[in-house]
């Protein structure tokens, strides 16, 4: 039996179990780096999102903004008298 051609054969094997180890742990980072961007590109479109959503809030709470819907439809103010126009030509 030659035991350098046994040696040499063990350590190839050895070799390619490493490799195939390190192969496995690349696949996997490779993975979970694309995984964390698709994550980060959600958040920051929920970010958008949040800031878009907080601007209308305090645009919804504007006492300008809640008269002005308010008298687009059709409410008067207390003490206020009402009119209403008719017979004008359609358009």
């Amino acid at each position: 039996m030659r035991w350098d051609r046994v040696g040499r054969v063990g350590l190839l094997v050895v070799l390619v179990i490493v490799a195939g180890v390190y192969l496995q742990d690349a696949l996997s980072y490779l993975h979970v780096s694309s995984q964390a961007g698709k994550q980060a590109a959600i958040v920051r479109k929920l970010r958008k999102e949040n800031a878009a959503l907080t601007r209308q809030q305090k645009s919804l709470n504007d006492p300008a903004t809640i008269v002005r819907d308010a008298r687009a439809l059709g409410m008067i103010k207390q003490g206020e008298r009402p009119y209403v126009i008719t017979g004008l030509p359609d358009h």
